[in-house]
């Protein structure tokens, strides 16, 4: 999405359904990259817990006319009172939806909160403050009217210096998709409806198409890295649930996101079984017949492109692709009206499903302005939706501090001992022109001035308030020591002040900062994406300057992502070092929390900080490398951020998952034992039926070949109830397939087969794990009934097609996230604080697949009092030691032993031990 500036023409449109600039077929030299087709769209079933949703959705929908039923698919521009509006129907009492930003409160309104912005929610590790944020968000959303709020965002942060990182929840899919998942179940716990964004491959701002124009980048992501990365978040997005997915403006795979029917047909729809509805970015599509077949339900905001003549009327052939023009297709049979119908009954059903037909608040407000009157109607009522929640702002803020170096005990800071403090840099004070305003005269925080609480664009919302580091800390010293000076130093580069203060005092406090945000607004030359990762305001030469001076100097960090460090992390006068993120409105409090001690710090880094730019595995692509049709093909897999180091043995400044406290914690009993099947997220209406596990001990060289995700083809046409590509060889070394259904068996070959569908179901795997402490673990034995005879070593033959329609559970398979085994430890606090640790286990994939050394599975932020003991468990499920097998189209169980590591980050680990999965 972008702001709402000038309009200019940036979208080249011929009128009809036809757009320039967009490939019909690959660049030359990356065919393979060609996505597939995927029809048709699979019709919403109300499975699980949408059953009653759908089937009112579905009765709602027969009462309408065509008309009435395309005008709800359609945005009616930007004259509607949120930053997106469908239309309505006024006869059956339905008013329309409004869509809102943004995924840290309520965008362009007043008297709402400024939360914490994604990335330091997720540095807090913690499952109940991601909860609470969510819930206290879709809260103020209800309570200015909004139907659906336009987040969580769940990028992976893929480059380092991407400019939209700071919304989302870090480089790891796992932590990603907790977060994700718990801030859907938060926020929808109010009745909001949640939008999951961006579906998929948006990791960078440059060319990423929408308002930015053309040319638009291909994301060209293989099949096993789509699924174990790109993907993941967004499976657990739908398995908690959510209501609206938003697809994005960039190409994957060849195709625009918004009309690529294999991520959305294929992917969502029918691998997902996602049930709610799919809605486009601003302005994101480019014709409207393919987007209508490939499984978009909602054109958003109605226009057909920024810059149109008539964006405020975009229910008009010629400047909306759909609107009439959608009636003109459903009548001359270019779109089915099967597809209308259930475009508008999935709305329909997040919308029942999530009771907004029941004493729902009406809009209350106008993003457009604050005014209380417009032409001398009211328009603004000025609801108030804050309730209390700075307290859990503050809360979060101070939680998700990341300690990044602290010698000799410098932190936390005695107010009583100090003499005089010195604080020094912009990023300690306020905005002189006002939290919410900018010089340059951008809205959306589209500048750096003061200290930093928030990145740029359409991701943020208005600070009610914005308590900076100085006048927080004032307030402490002024109640905890009165007699102690504090003095601010503003000015970045007045180094002949800053030598004088520096000298006189006995503690100095450098603020830096790092910015970044959408790329409709260019900020310092950064256009979205950060031209470098390092600090910004001559950062560096500061806090060298101070340290000079200074023999206790501790830096403060308000960034959006990973920076460098090297200049001067190890100067000895620099004693402690704290990455703050971006904690919104209660920054300045949050701070003062941790730095004087009343909170320890537990946030843990949700990226890695490298020694240098080029230790990461991919960067920004800041200009075409294809002319019209730029490239990013996804060279590094599933190796992004710490997979990265690990896998190339490279040495990170800081870690993922790195984090000081102000105590000592040690580990110990590791224990490793199968656990109870239970699913991990909401609980469904419905169960759906077990899934089928095949067990086989053929071993294929598949398994370690990375398979594109689609057929070199464009115009293959893909069944949706079928794989995107048929096995040609042999499944991986496995020793259990998750699959959607009993297998339809066809053809000859090795792995599962010689059983018929209707008994596929029957094929069981045993495998038992002796519950035995530390890190010794007895591998129990197999038994494999094939065609009634048990044999622990069976050879099975597998079929070259198998059809696996996707069984009826949002999120995959329900098996998928059934616990099939629980880690559990002991923790211990040794020093002489209390505080909270956060601990993470990671897994080890036997070395028959082509995996990562190590990845995140499980984490737990756990409260000890000094000396005492907690005991921590942590269930895996079978998704969690699953691999997508790119040949037979489904998660398996890789065949053989595990490592887990349990550690307090993803290099200090604690205690390891092995297991063999039960089935």
């Amino acid at each position: 999405m972008r702001l709402l500036a000038p309009l200019v023409l940036l979208l080249p449109v011929v009128f009809g359904d036809v757009i320039t600039k967009i490939p019909d077929a690959a660049p030359a030299g990356f065919e393979e990259w060609t996505s597939p087709i995927v029809l048709p769209a699979k019709p919403v079933a109300g499975d699980a817990d949408w059953a009653s949703a759908v089937a009112r959705a579905r009765q709602f929908v027969a009462q309408l006319t065509l008309e009435e039923k395309v005008n709800l698919t359609t945005g009616v521009g930007l004259n509607g009172r949120c930053v997106g509006n469908t239309g309505d129907v006024t006869r059956l009492g339905f008013t329309g939806l409004c869509l809102q930003d943004s995924p840290l409160g309520v965008r362009f309104t007043d008297f709402v909160s400024a939360f914490p912005t994604g990335i330091n929610t997720a540095a807090t590790w913690d499952r109940n403050l991601i909860n609470q944020r969510g819930a206290a968000m879709g809260a103020e959303h209800r309570g200015k009217g909004v139907n659906v709020a336009l987040g969580p965002m769940t990028n992976m942060g893929r480059v380092a210096a991407g400019g939209r990182n700071w919304e989302g929840f870090g480089a790891d899919p796992f932590l990603s998709g907790v977060a994700t998942a718990q801030t859907i179940q938060g926020m929808q716990s109010t009745g909001v409806i949640a939008c999951v964004k961006h579906f998929i491959g948006n990791e960078q701002e440059h060319m990423r198409g929408g308002s930015e124009g053309f040319p638009i980048y291909s994301s060209n992501i293989d099949d096993q890295t789509m699924h174990e990365v790109y993907l993941w978040p967004f499976a657990e997005a739908v398995e908690a649930g959510v209501g609206s997915v938003m697809c994005s403006y960039n190409i994957v795979n060849q195709t625009q996101s918004c009309q690529n029917s294999k991520i959305l047909n294929g992917l969502l729809k029918e691998e997902l079984d996602f049930q709610g509805f799919v809605l486009s970015d601003w302005a994101a599509l480019i014709n409207g017949v393919q987007p209508a077949l490939a499984g978009t339900d909602m054109n958003m905001p109605g226009f057909m492109a920024y810059g149109q003549p008539t964006e405020s009327n975009p229910d008009n052939t010629q400047f909306s692709w759909w609107g009439s023009a959608l009636i003109e297709s459903v009548n001359n049979g270019s779109v089915p009206q099967a597809r209308v119908d259930d475009m508008v009954t999935r709305t329909m059903a997040a919308f029942f499903k999530l009771g907004q037909d029941k004493n729902y608040p009406a809009i209350n407000f106008d993003y457009n302005t604050q005014n209380t009157f417009v032409d001398g109607q009211p328009l603004n009522q000025h609801v108030n939706v804050q309730a209390d929640h700075y307290k859990l702002i503050r809360t979060i803020g101070a939680a998700s501090a990341v300690l990044l170096k602290n010698t000799n005990g410098a932190l936390p800071l005695n107010a009583q001992k100090i003499k005089r403090l010195a604080l020094f840099g912009s990023d300690a004070g306020p905005n002189p022109d006002g939290p919410n305003n900018c010089q340059n005269g951008n809205t959306d925080h589209g500048c750096s001035q003061g200290t930093l609480a928030m990145g740029w664009g359409s991701g943020t919302a208005e600070f009610p308030y914005l308590i900076d580091p100085l006048s927080a800390i004032q307030t402490f010293m002024r109640t905890n020591n009165p007699t102690t000076p504090v003095e601010g130093l503003l000015d970045d580069f007045n180094f002949g002040a800053v030598d004088l203060l520096a000298t006189q005092a006995d503690t100095c406090l450098v603020f830096v900062n790092a910015d970044s945000g959408e790329g409709y607004i260019n900020v310092d030359g950064n256009a979205g994406d950060r031209t470098n990762i390092t600090l910004w305001h001559g950062g560096e030469a500061l806090i060298q300057r101070t340290a000079s001076s200074c023999a206790n100097t501790i830096v403060v960090m308000h960034i959006v992502g990973p920076v460098t460090v090297e200049t001067w992390i190890d100067n000895p006068n620099v004693t402690a070092v704290i990455n703050a993120g971006l904690p919104g409105q209660e920054s300045g409090n949050a701070l003062v929390d941790v730095l004087f001690g009343a909170v320890n710090p537990s946030g843990r880094l949700p990226y890695t900080i490298a020694k240098q730019r080029s230790d990461y595995p991919a960067d920004v692509l800041y200009s075409s490398n294809e002319g019209a049709f730029p490239q990013i093909t996804y060279d590094e897999g599933v190796n992004i951020d710490y997979r990265h180091f690990d896998a190339n043995n490279i040495t990170p400044r800081f870690e993922f998952g790195f984090g000081l406290s102000y105590t000592n914690f040690a580990y110990n009993g590791l224990n490793i034992r199968p656990g109870v099947a239970r699913r991990q997220a909401q609980p469904a209406a419905a169960t759906p039926a077990p899934v089928p596990i095949a067990t086989t001990a053929a071993v294929s060289s598949a398994a370690a070949t990375v398979a594109k995700s689609a057929p070199a083809s464009a115009s293959t046409v893909v069944k949706s109830s079928a794989p995107a590509s048929a096995p040609a060889s042999a499944p991986a070394s496995i020793s259990s397939v998750v699959t959607s259904a009993p297998p339809v068996v066809s053809g000859t070959g090795t792995g599962i087969a010689n059983v018929s569908s209707s008994v596929a179901g029957n094929i069981t795997a045993t495998s038992g794990v002796a519950n035995v402490t530390g890190t010794s673990i007895v591998n129990g034995t197999a038994t494999v009934p094939v065609n009634g005879t048990s044999t622990a070593n069976a050879t099975l033959t597998a079929p070259s097609v198998i059809s696996s329609p996707v069984q009826h559970s949002p999120g995959g398979p329900s098996s998928l996230y059934q616990t099939i085994t629980t880690v559990t430890y002991a923790i211990t606090n040794t020093g002489g604080a209390d505080g909270n640790e956060v601990s993470q286990v990671y897994l080890t994939f036997p070395s028959s697949v082509n995996e990562p050394p190590k990845v995140l599975r499980g984490f737990d932020r756990t409260f000890i009092r000094r000396g005492q003991t907690a005991f921590i468990s942590v269930p895996l499920r079978r998704k969690d030691v699953s691999v997508w097998d790119v040949v037979t189209q489904q998660w398996v169980v890789p065949k053989g032993a595990f490592t887990v590591h349990v550690g307090s980050s993803s290099r200090n680990i604690k205690l390891s031990g092995t297991f063999v999965p039960g089935g």
